[in-house]
């Protein structure tokens, strides 16, 4: 099966597991064309269909609730409970018990893709290095979530941007459209839980974001409060493509609130699954970071020995896993890690170079 046809039969899967919107999927397959970072991140479901298949024996590696869908973009910024600036991995939308090591390739090969793209000013040999280096220390000490204060300066000058600015936040935030269609009532009582208070006027905007999701209705409501702007967001949740991927008949759970709920994290007490809808609260600084707006300079390998580091926290969240991984990581020969994220490139590259010539829009 190529991945014309891998896309035709995962997004007849997904229309039977939720309402699409059909002009966001045709951004999709169009963003899926561009060039092979986006393709990467589009299409989980292909990857979920390819991986045991290319790397065999790194499938059948210790076993954790996993982020599935780990990327470079897949990080951003929020605050926890105490009001505190936290970065780490914030999309878990894919989450499935699987090896550990899909996240570690899955984000090498993103890394390889987005140094390729001019995004990240990395050698490819030093990719990999920095993702194991950071993922292992992280398990051997336990983990420790990245508050973005006096101990992460750092990253958090990486975090901030001129397009997280309140002022640009806001207006492209007040740039969306207004739905002028009916919105499911389950939406809607979500959304107004996390209201700040009752019966608060808001006016509700559709937002076309990400990739992997596109094609899921997303609802925005928009409020003055206080003599400010706050925003929450509804977006619809299926399960993980991985049991389109396995053809798994069983009982299809959405786990992203079980693996935020285990891993070694500062959570963000406004992002909640309610039903089949994820709701989190939309601000300057609790957001996803894209590639875009990274700025790294002479911090890249050091950013990635972070994302390495997060991975590990979300891992250590199957408390069994911890010493069957690094008994495994041990075990491997050499360069493995290489190895594995060079072949699934290869993989990638092959099924972008067939979609950009006989992919659909």
């Amino acid at each position: 099966m190529n991945i014309v046809k891998a896309t035709r039969q995962f997004e007849d899967w997904l229309g039977h597991r939720t309402d699409l919107v059909k002009k966001d999927l045709r951004i999709k397959h169009i963003n899926m064309k561009s060039a092979v970072f986006p393709f990467l991140r589009a299409t989980y479901y292909r990857w979920a269909q390819i991986w045991p298949k290319v790397c065999p024996e790194l499938a059948k590696g210790p076993r954790v609730l996993a982020v599935g869908d780990l990327h470079v973009e897949n990080f951003g910024t929020w605050r926890d409970i105490e009001g505190r600036l936290i970065w780490g991995v914030n999309d878990f939308d894919e989450t499935h018990p699987m090896s550990y090591a899909n996240d570690l390739v899955r984000l090498a090969v993103s890394a390889h893709l987005a140094a390729e793209g001019g995004h990240l000013a990395l050698k490819q040999r030093d990719i990999c290095d920095a993702i194991l280096e950071g993922y292992g220390e992280s398990l051997r000490m336990g983990g420790l979530a990245f508050v973005l204060g006096e101990n992460n300066d750092w990253l958090r000058q990486i975090a901030e941007s001129e397009l997280r600015d309140p002022v640009h936040f806001w207006a492209k935030i007040d740039a969306l459209p207004t739905v002028r269609h009916d919105v499911p009532i389950s939406a809607i009582d979500a959304i107004e839980h996390l209201m700040p208070a009752r019966d608060l006027a808001y006016r509700l905007a559709s937002r076309v974001a990400g990739l992997g999701s596109l094609g899921h209705a997303r609802y925005v409501a928009i409020a003055d409060w206080h003599g400010g702007r706050i925003a929450r967001e509804a977006k619809a949740l299926v399960s993980s493509a991985c049991y389109w991927a396995k053809d798994d008949q069983g009982p299809a759970e959405i786990l992203y609130q079980t693996i935020i709920s285990r891993a070694v994290r500062c959570p963000d007490p406004f992002v909640q699954l309610r039903g089949r809808w994820i709701i989190r609260r939309l601000s300057p600084h609790c957001s996803r970071i894209e590639l875009a707006t990274l700025r790294a300079p002479g911090k890249e390998l050091r950013l990635l020995r972070a994302m390495g580091w997060e991975t590990a926290n979300i891992h250590l969240g199957t408390k069994t896993a911890r010493k069957p991984i690094l008994k495994h990581m041990q075990e491997q020969k050499g360069k493995w890690l290489h190895q594995a994220t060079e072949q699934m490139l290869n993989a990638v590259r092959d099924d972008w170079k067939t979609w950009a010539k006989e992919g659909y829009a």
